[in-house]
């Protein structure tokens, strides 16, 4: 599973961050950090699709979900 970051939409309001810290940061500047290369790890699909959902902007995306 991929999650891309629309950054032009990305407010650094923190709730992906909240719901998965493991796979998401927002750094001092209020930049989003993946902490993951470039597929979400095994066990955590769940959390990312949770983090994509509760994004207030809808700057998260899984490429190729419905």
């Amino acid at each position: 599973m991929r999650v891309t970051v629309d950054r032009d939409r990305c407010e650094g309001h923190g709730l992906c961050e909240d719901t998965a810290p493991d796979l998401f940061r927002i750094d001092d500047e209020g930049e989003l950090i993946l902490r993951f290369a470039d597929v979400v790890p095994p066990g955590q699909e769940h959390r990312a699709d949770e983090a994509v959902r509760v994004c207030p902007v809808g700057a998260l995306h899984t490429p190729g979900a419905r």
